[in-house]
């Protein structure tokens, strides 16, 4: 009896596995299909191409603003971490306030952090709609993961480096820059690289801050769109369905390249 049940247990879990393939192929199928005979090099690379006839502006404003958001929220978020994990004490109301103030920034919609820059920055600080209101308002937006993210790191690193460290004489700072720092890298860095694929991939917060302008940006106050802008306007409009599913791969191409690229630093960057 007792082994009957732990194979229908294990049917279960291939079931699932089988399920979550299935999908993952389907979608990647269903998409390659359809894009992959409309990406052509003038699509991909032509600088001179009319507006929206090419992803240049759309894939420079992409990487943009994923550069400066991490510029923004890696190092609030990361020493957020480490002042919550090393220096803040357990069970104290200011610790129980910022735990909770992360946990709920967390579940909220992206569409709410949209309205809030739309709201403050576009119209309050009069930033007009702009690859600066776009970036602040995503910084925040992935703030809450990056801190979650590296304090996890953080904790898995063992309290015998700690302990180690004092006892040959280290001070507290000392033992956190040369000895927890080093062994949680792997996990932090996993974590900034997988927290760009949500900001990628991200759409209705940039609509309302960024804007949906397909073109190339001359400054950090002119609007244009990100690759995931670009692909929801033009199958929202219905305009050129051809190429919204050419932008699909590329999007897509980029998520899993970054994915794959996150685990592979994770596993070098691993302490043996």
């Amino acid at each position: 009896m007792r082994k009957l049940k732990n194979n229908l247990r294990y049917i279960k879990i291939y079931i699932g596995i089988g399920m979550a393939i299935t999908t993952l192929l389907g979608i990647l199928l269903y998409i390659l299909i359809n894009g992959l005979q409309h990406i052509t090099f003038d699509f991909l690379f032509n600088v001179n191409a009319p507006r929206g006839q090419t992803l240049v502006p759309m894939i420079f404003t992409t990487v943009l603003i994923v550069l400066l958001t991490l510029a923004i929220s890696a190092p609030i978020g990361i020493g957020s971490a480490i002042y919550l994990n090393e220096y803040a004490k357990t069970g104290a109301w200011f610790v129980k306030t910022i735990r909770m103030a992360i946990e709920t920034l967390s579940g909220i919609p992206s569409i709410i952090y949209g309205l809030f820059g739309f709201l403050f920055y576009v119209i309050i600080l009069r930033w007009t709609w702009s690859i600066m209101a776009g970036v602040f308002t995503v910084a925040i937006m992935v703030l809450p993961i990056i801190i979650r993210s590296s304090e996890e790191a953080l904790k898995s690193v063992p309290n015998a480096y700690r302990e180690g460290s004092y006892a040959l004489g280290a001070g507290k700072f000392y033992t956190i820059w040369k000895t927890v720092l080093p062994s949680a890298v792997p996990g932090i860095l996993a974590s900034i690289i997988l927290t760009i694929g949500r900001i990628v991939g991200e759409t209705a917060a940039l609509v309302l801050t960024a804007g949906t302008v397909a073109g190339m940006p001359s400054n950090l106050f002119d609007s244009s769109a990100t690759l995931a802008v670009f692909m929801y306007t033009i199958t929202v409009e219905g305009t050129d369905m051809d190429r919204a599913y050419a932008t699909a791969v590329v999007l897509m191409a980029l998520i899993l390249f970054l994915n794959t690229f996150a685990n592979f630093i994770g596993k070098k960057l691993k302490p043996q």
